[in-house]
């Protein structure tokens, strides 16, 4: 298992980004979390199989359809267990 924070930069807030991100985690069994951060951004740190973690991280560069994901900061976290995936609000 590896976990990665990912900052994600673009139009990415108020076009259900984080709600999206965790049906996405859910369906291919990314665990962790997701939030918005106060510079307009959002902020995952997501915990799985490489492989798994590569799907997301893809899915994360294209995002739902009314965002535009303009940069994507990934880093590599201590490895960290979650039960599942949250939406921090």
């Amino acid at each position: 298992m590896k976990t990665v924070r990912l900052i994600i930069k673009g139009k990415v807030q108020g076009v259900f980004y984080r709600a999206t991100a965790k049906d996405v985690a859910d369906l291919i069994g990314v665990k962790g979390w997701v939030k918005n951060l106060p510079d307009d951004n959002v902020e995952i740190v997501a915990t799985a199989a490489e492989d798994v973690l590569q799907k997301f991280i893809a899915w994360c560069k294209q995002g739902p359809p009314k965002a535009r994901v303009d940069e994507i900061v990934i880093e590599e976290n201590e490895a960290e267990e979650f039960k599942g995936f949250k939406v921090i609000r």
